[in-house]
C-alpha cells in the first residue's frame, strides 16, 4: 500500500505518440472483413449453382 510519500520512478524520455496504429489496426480489420465476406460470398454462389447442376427438373405433373 502507498503513503503518498515514496518517490516514484518517472521516465522524462517518454514520447506520446498518436494512435497512427489503432487506426491503421482498424482499418485492416475493417479490410479483412470485406475480404472474408467477399469470399464467403462467392463460395456461396459456388455451391448454389452446384445444386442447381445438380437439380433434377424431371418433375411429372
Amino acid at each position: 500500500m502507498s503513503t503518498g510519500k515514496e518517490q516514484l520512478d518517472v521516465e522524462d524520455d517518454f514520447i506520446a505518440t498518436e494512435d497512427d496504429d489503432a487506426e491503421s489496426k482498424v482499418e485492416v480489420a475493417k479490410t479483412n472483413l470485406s475480404k472474408r465476406r467477399t469470399i464467403d460470398n462467392l463460395l456461396e454462389e459456388r455451391r448454389l449453382q452446384k445444386q442447381l447442376a445438380e437439380f433434377d427438373y424431371d418433375v411429372d405433373d
